[in-house]
C-alpha cells in the first residue's frame, strides 16, 4: 500500500488588523503581497507572518507591555514586527514614533534586531493594545501550514503606514465593506480567513464595537477542510468551516456562511447544500 504523507506541522503565526474609526464604520490598514511571494502571492492581506525565534526571546518580557495571556507574548511580538516590516507601523508604549523614524527602523532591521532598537529608544512594544479576535489553522492538505492568531489594535497616533516595495507592493486604508466590494468586482484577491474577518468587521460601527467582539471571542481553532462540491454550476471544491455538515467539527466557531466554494478562480462564501 502507498505510504500516507505525514501531516505538516503548523508553524505559529500572527496577524495584526490596525483600525481607525470611520464614518459609522471602521477603516483597516491593508497591504498587497508581491505576486512573486510563494505564500498568498498577490493577495490583499493584513500585515502578519510566522513567529521567528527572536520573537520568542525571554528578554522581550521587560521590553513590552503585558499581553492578555503570557502565551501570547511571542505572537504579539511577531505581529508588531511584521507590521513594521510590511507596513512601517509599530505599536509602542512609553513614547511615540513618527513615520520617518519607522522607515529608518525598517531599513535597519537587517543589521539590527527590533529588540535592540526598542531598548535603545527607551520604548516598549505595546502588546496590551493588541486584542485577539480569531484563530485560524491552515488546512491539513497544504504543504505549508500556519496556526495564526488574528489581533486587532488601534492605529498608533502619529503613524501613517506604507508598504515596503518588496514583500508588499501596495498599501491602503479602507472599510471592510469597500474591500469586500472590490473582491466581488474581481479587482483584488482575498483568502477565506481575510474575507470572513472583513464580513464580521463590516457589521461593526466603531473600534469600541470591534474590541467588544474581541472580548467575547472564544479563540477556538478554525481549520477549514477541503471537500468536493457539486451543484448545477458544476463540480468544484469547497473549503468547509466548523459547523458545516461536511466538516468534522459540527459546532460553528465563527459567524457567517459555512463554506467557501471555488468559483471563477476565487474562494467565495456560500451556504452548504442540502445533503441527501
Amino acid at each position: 500500500m502507498p505510504e500516507v504523507p505525514a501531516e505538516v506541522v503548523p508553524v505559529d503565526a500572527s496577524t495584526l488588523i490596525l483600525l481607525r474609526d470611520a464614518d459609522n464604520a471602521v477603516s483597516c490598514f491593508f497591504v498587497q503581497r508581491n505576486k512573486n511571494t510563494k505564500f498568498m502571492g498577490g493577495m490583499v492581506v493584513f500585515p502578519g507572518g510566522k513567529v521567528d525565534e527572536a520573537d520568542r526571546d525571554p528578554a522581550w518580557t521587560s521590553l513590552c507591555t503585558a499581553p492578555g495571556r503570557p502565551e501570547w507574548q511571542s505572537l504579539g511580538v511577531a505581529a508588531c514586527r511584521e507590521a513594521l516590516e510590511e507596513g512601517a507601523i509599530l505599536p509602542v508604549a512609553g513614547g511615540s514614533l513618527d513615520h520617518a523614524t519607522l522607515l529608518d527602523w525598517r531599513r535597519r532591521l537587517n543589521a539590527e534586531s527590533l529588540r535592540e532598537l526598542v531598548r535603545a529608544h527607551g520604548l516598549r512594544l505595546d502588546l496590551a493594545a493588541l486584542r485577539p479576535i480569531s484563530r485560524w489553522l491552515t488546512p491539513k492538505t497544504q504543504s505549508k501550514r500556519f496556526d495564526t492568531l488574528f489581533f486587532v489594535a488601534r492605529m498608533p497616533p502619529g503613524q501613517e503606514g506604507t508598504h515596503d516595495e518588496h514583500e508588499t507592493v501596495a498599501s491602503f486604508w479602507a472599510t471592510p465593506a469597500e474591500v469586500l466590494a472590490r473582491f466581488d468586482a474581481g479587482t483584488i484577491e482575498l483568502a477565506p480567513p481575510t474575507h470572513r474577518t472583513l464580513e464580521i468587521l463590516a457589521t461593526k460601527k466603531s473600534i469600541d464595537d470591534v474590541f467588544a467582539l474581541a472580548n467575547e471571542a472564544t479563540l477556538e481553532t478554525i481549520c477549514p477542510e477541503l471537500v468536493r462540491h457539486i451543484d448545477p454550476e458544476g463540480d468544484t471544491m469547497a473549503l468547509v468551516l466548523p459547523g458545516d455538515p461536511e466538516h468534522s467539527v459540527r459546532e460553528a466557531r465563527i459567524a457567517g456562511l459555512s463554506r467557501f466554494v471555488m468559483r471563477r478562480g476565487a474562494w467565495r462564501p456560500e451556504p452548504a447544500p442540502r445533503l441527501p
